[in-house]
């Protein structure tokens, strides 16, 4: 008998590329997703726009970019974590409990701005590490693992708070990192410029750098990715301290924003944000995404709020209408995959 032939894995597949380039937004059906998330957030605001002058106005429009920043922020990270297959349901509540941990260095240890915001940010790192070892190296499903540190971190923000909010109001500096204006008069918030940067950053991570490329092929194809070589139990870990990074972020924009860090605040977050994520393109069985789509999927969500609330719409059925969204934004991704299968 003659032993079976060998063929021995080519550099391609040795780095995982393979594997990222089937999963990478290159196709032209990816690309077409894209498009018509953006031609529904046009049609949407066009829509609002006929129906409320109000809607169109640059005051209105700067209240829109706004309210996008906190959502589309943890976006950013849950898009990294989503493309690998997996979920953050901690986003909200460690939103909640990064925004009390920068109350407690800049407001009760007296800590300088910048100092508390840099330790804030890496205490959103250090959730999200706690995730990826859950994930990555306990083994558990990324629902319950994420789930748990969702129970977590809402009873660490009531005990480190003592169950009450801390007010910025001695710190100026802090609160103008969010509602502050680098161009005085034009009411422009610097919280969208630093979503902007973020996302800047976030795209060059996904789409110019291995960690983006690695994150596609462990959802594309995991097992594959582990036996061409590729330690995916340490990118799972980056993936998901990535993630909590940008959950840090988010907790210095939404208590600086308000001028205070609220314990009780985070919760539905989250589901808003992998709304964001899921209406952007990003595939919840990994794969596919990016983030361009993703901040289109966080300004129709924005657009949407922003436009039911001036019609004065009760908040349940703001409710019941997001959610409709987001059903025919899952049932387009089916489609896409049995489209992509045939």
């Amino acid at each position: 008998m003659t032993s079976p032939t060998v063929t021995p894995p080519t550099p391609e597949k040795q780095d995982g590329r393979g594997a990222a380039a089937a999963g990478a937004p290159r196709t032209l059906r990816d690309r077409l997703q894209q498009l018509l998330a953006f031609a529904g957030l046009i049609v949407i605001f066009a829509f609002f726009s006929i129906l409320s002058p109000v809607f169109s106005s640059y005051g209105n429009v700067t209240n829109i970019l706004f309210s996008t920043v906190v959502i589309g922020t943890l976006a950013l990270g849950t898009t990294f974590v989503i493309i690998t297959g997996g979920i953050d349901l901690s986003i909200g509540t460690g939103m909640a409990l990064c925004a009390v941990m920068s109350g407690v260095l800049i407001v009760n240890s007296g800590l300088p701005v910048p100092v508390g915001v840099l330790l804030t940010i890496l205490f959103g790192g250090l959730i999200g590490l706690v995730n990826g070892f859950n994930v990555a190296v306990l083994g558990l499903p990324p629902f319950i693992a994420t789930l748990a540190m969702m129970l977590v971190a809402q009873g660490l923000a009531l005990v480190v708070s003592n169950s009450a909010p801390i007010y910025f109001t001695d710190s100026p500096g802090y609160i103008d990192i969010s509602i502050g204006t680098l161009i005085p008069g034009s009411g422009f918030p610097n919280a969208v410029v630093i979503l902007l940067i973020a996302a800047v950053v976030a795209g060059v991570l996904l789409s110019r750098t291995v960690l983006g490329r690695y994150a596609f092929s462990i959802g594309s194809n995991e097992e594959a990715t582990a036996l061409s070589g590729i330690d995916v139990r340490r990118w799972k870990i980056i993936i998901y301290t990535l993630a909590g990074l940008f959950t840090g972020l988010a907790g210095i924009m939404i208590s600086a924003r308000l001028g205070s860090a609220q314990p009780a605040t985070g919760m539905g977050y989250e589901l808003q944000a992998i709304a964001a994520v899921v209406i952007g393109g990003t595939s919840l069985s990994g794969g596919r995404g990016s983030i361009v789509g993703t901040v289109i999927g966080a300004l129709i969500i924005s657009v949407l709020n922003n436009g039911l609330q001036i019609m004065s719409i009760p908040q349940e059925w703001q409710n019941v209408i997001l959610g409709c969204v987001i059903l025919v934004a899952v049932y387009a991704d089916q489609a896409r995959k049995r489209g992509s299968a045939t």
